[in-house]
């Protein structure tokens, strides 16, 4: 027995269990009791225009049902899973339609022998009973070149039949009209589907063995086999592969497309493709359809005419002109239609330019001032101490992350070295921070990178030329820390950098109201602080960043990020006090 693979509650009740689904999640849809049959549920607005019905296995969801509604179809019979509806069910739901007061019943079938044979038997029976009745049969499949006797199968492109015909029949359209707009458009649609994978009917084995890594070519909505295997190709190379073989002038069964031609595309997802790759497929479309001189005028892109849990996709390409664009166009409530854009896809303008970014603070001229060479000098100091840390810190972060902690300070040190070769340091304080943001934020990466940034560009705005006495850079160091404290997450005691950095920004607040020469004592105390507030992480549990994630026992060494800001500040403390000699 085939283990279950399908959110069901039985294999007996999934088809209607589904339909009532669709129907109780859309106000326009109802059921007809004791059939599988889904209607309008204001049926009084079909007196006196053409009703349309279509219909078949259930599996291909959302269709038919979810194509029900104002301007396409009046309603919707459903078989079991791939299996042909019942002629009882079609005829109670053609029977329906009269009554509401439809002057004609258009059927809408997809060129399968059980569906031909069970709606055409329908069909007589309502004759018989007095009602105008005409069928149109959909057989634009692409895929043999000498269709056999049965003739060409019935795919997607009956979701576009469901649309024109509907549109024409809102409008008032006469029965022979629709029937004649439909045939025509046929003549100019054409599918190809192909898949990577089969499907499996409820409580049945899959419909057929398709090893891993192959896909075959030209299969239909019920899994029956298809013309060719092969390997998986690109995306760009099936798509092509697909669009070429349905427009072979030597196949039978051929779409008639040129250059100069003017189609609406629909791309359908037989039911596993992800968003992603129907999108990738969908743009290959596009561009090699324009690639061939095709004007592309409309495109959707989704699921249409699913085969249970495929994944495949079928294109259908319909040649268009103003008037089918126009039907196309036309607004439906059908719940399973698209909201699409009514523009043409092909001959716009389609990438806006961004907004001009203005220059990299580091690409700046600055002008120096009397701060500059003492910025300079600190600046030197801090990159070789993280030089000189990087196989420490790796080797600290090999036990609680990825072991690149020394790397990524390493990466941010030498970009400062090397913009220090080339340029001036601003006189300006916040001038100077700006750039060290826009440096670590381009070269460090990683969350580091990102929280170092954060801190540079919000102290950045508190320390000025005219402002950057020791209170302005107190300022500074708590406007940082809390910008890595809001947008990191991160609090002191989750064993991160900011156990470093919060007990040191904290001891600098005192330089608010310190006198002149007490100054350095708390610079010294502020780095005394933040070591061991480092060496307090070996015994912190983390509970933020990516050691968090690793069993507390195995973390009995300090947080690298934090032994990074204790040697970051000791750097700064020493610089100052070697230019203070």
């Amino acid at each position: 027995m085939e283990p279950q693979r399908k959110l069901i509650n039985s294999v007996d009740g999934c088809v209607d269990e589904a339909l009532c689904g669709l129907v109780r999640a859309s106000g326009g849809l109802a059921l007809l009791r004791g059939h599988r049959v889904v209607l309008r549920s204001d049926p009084e607005c079909l007196r006196g225009r053409v009703a349309l019905l279509s219909g078949g296995g259930s599996g291909h969801e959302p269709a038919h049902a979810g194509y029900v509604g104002a301007g396409m179809l009046s309603a919707a019979v459903a078989g079991g899973v791939f299996a042909s509806p019942p002629p009882a069910s079609i005829l109670a739901a053609i029977l329906s339609l009269h009554n509401a007061g439809a002057c004609g019943v258009l059927l809408i079938v997809k060129n399968y022998t059980g569906d031909r044979l069970n709606f055409g038997l329908a069909a007589e029976q309502a004759r018989n009973c007095g009602v105008a009745v005409d069928v149109v049969i959909v057989a634009e499949d692409c895929a043999f070149d000498r269709p056999g006797k049965a003739g060409r199968r019935g795919l997607c492109g009956t979701v576009f039949v469901h649309k024109l015909a509907g549109a024409m029949a809102e409008e008032g359209s006469s029965l022979d009209q629709i029937v004649a707009k439909v045939t025509e458009v046929l003549k100019g649609t054409g599918t190809l589907g192909v898949s990577l994978s089969p499907c499996s009917v409820p409580g049945c084995l899959p419909s057929f063995d398709l090893p891993p890594g192959d896909m075959e070519l030209g299969l239909g909505i019920h899994g029956e086999p298809g013309i060719k295997r092969s390997k998986v190709m690109s995306a760009d190379e099936v798509v092509k592969t697909m669009i070429d073989h349905m427009t072979d002038p030597d196949s039978q069964s051929c779409l008639p497309l040129k250059s100069g031609d003017s189609v609406v595309v629909c791309m359908n997802n037989l039911g596993a493709l992800s968003c992603l790759e129907m999108a990738v497929v969908t743009r290959a479309a596009i561009t090699y359809l324009e690639n061939r001189g095709v004007l592309v005028a409309r495109v959707m892109s989704g699921s249409f005419m699913t085969s249970l849990e495929m994944a495949g996709v079928s294109l259908t390409l319909m040649l268009a002109n103003e008037e089918t664009l126009r039907l196309f166009d036309a607004k439906t409530s059908a719940p399973a239609w698209p909201n699409l854009s009514s523009v043409c896809v092909s001959g716009r303008s389609f990438v806006a330019d961004p907004p001009s970014a203005g220059t990299r603070p580091q690409d700046d001229t600055h002008a120096e001032g009397p701060l500059s060479p003492v910025m300079r000098e600190v600046l030197q100091m801090v990159c070789s101490t993280l030089l000189e840390k990087q196989e420490e810190l790796n080797s600290l972060d090999r036990a609680a992350g990825d072991g690149d902690c020394g790397n990524t300070h390493a990466q941010a040190a030498r970009a400062i070295q090397e913009w220090l070769q080339g340029h001036v340091v601003p006189g300006c304080p916040g001038r100077l921070l700006s750039v060290l943001a826009g440096l670590v934020q381009e070269k460090m990466g990683g969350s580091s990178g990102a929280l170092y940034s954060l801190f540079l560009t919000a102290a950045a705005a508190h320390v000025t030329e005219g402002r950057s006495n020791a209170a302005a850079w107190a300022g500074a160091m708590h406007a940082g820390t809390q910008a890595m404290r809001r947008y990191g997450g991160a609090e002191p005691g989750d064993r991160t950098m900011l156990d470093a950095l919060c007990p040191a920004a904290d001891e600098l607040t005192k330089l608010t109201t310190a006198p002149p020469g007490g100054q350095m004592l708390i610079l010294q105390a502020a780095v005394q602080r933040a070591t061991s507030g480092a060496e307090s992480t070996r015994d912190l549990t983390a509970r933020a960043g990516r050691a968090s994630y690793i069993a507390a026992e195995r973390l009995t060494r300090p947080d690298p990020g934090a032994v990074a800001v204790a040697a970051i500040l000791r750097a700064v403390l020493e610089s100052m006090e070697r230019q203070k000699k």
